[in-house]
């Protein structure tokens, strides 16, 4: 019985606090940036450099890796 008033007075003392609560429009974002996006903008890109990081062999083809996920 003890746990049970204690139980009771907790809720009530819950609804009290829950009635000192304004009542507010809801806001779901802070600010109006909704689905911005940004334009393409084509970047310089350096061959030389992506082909002095690349394997090579002999004959001067550049060499790949086949990807993993085909068969």
């Amino acid at each position: 019985m003890k746990i049970e008033k204690e139980a009771e007075k907790i809720l009530q003392e819950f609804s009290k606090t829950l009635e000192d609560i304004p009542d507010l429009e809801e806001t779901h974002y802070i600010v109006d940036n909704l689905n911005r996006s940004r334009e393409d903008n084509a970047e310089d890109k350096d061959p030389e450099k992506i082909i002095r990081n690349a394997k090579i062999d002999e004959d001067g083809n550049l060499i790949v890796e086949k990807s993993k996920w085909t068969k």
